[in-house]
């Protein structure tokens, strides 16, 4: 009786183990995921990957949308530029995986959102802004093309 309690305790600690680890191993394959790329440092050696035109429902262009890549950090963001009186949503995805980030008006225009691994995988980025309270078709939203990598 006392063998079996003692291989059933080993086991559970065996497979809580062995599922432990591949969430581990893929936190340390992807760092930045989340995170500001800006505070990160990641930032700072971007480029534009793909932009798309912010347009409200009138087809009116109220910003632009821009798909970021650091190949320092193999990461991809989405930043944006419109109205500074705009605030919104603005959203990176990874097939598998996306992160979303609310922003307030302000900032001159400029936002941004956190950061997705994206090393040899399709990414994208969008956006949609709001002003006035959304009053009157006071909104608009941009998506990019993905670009795969």
């Amino acid at each position: 009786m006392k063998l079996r309690v003692a291989a059933t305790a080993i086991g559970a600690a065996a497979v809580t183990l062995l599922a432990g680890s591949p969430a581990h191993a893929q936190a340390a394959l992807k760092p930045y995921d989340h995170k500001d790329p800006y505070r990160s440092g990641c930032g700072n050696s971007a480029r534009v990957v793909r932009t798309a035109a912010i347009k409200t429902r009138f087809n009116d262009k109220v910003g632009t949308v821009k798909l970021m890549w650091s190949g320092k950090c193999k990461t991809n963001w989405t930043e944006i530029t419109t109205m500074s009186s705009a605030s919104g949503t603005i959203r990176v995805y990874r097939n598998g995986a996306n992160d979303t980030f609310q922003f307030k008006k302000g900032n001159g225009g400029r936002h941004w959102g956190n950061m997705l691994y994206g090393n040899n995988v399709c990414t994208w980025g969008s956006a949609s802004v709001m002003w006035n309270g959304g009053r009157g078709g006071q909104t608009g939203t941009g998506t990019t093309s993905k670009a795969c990598g």
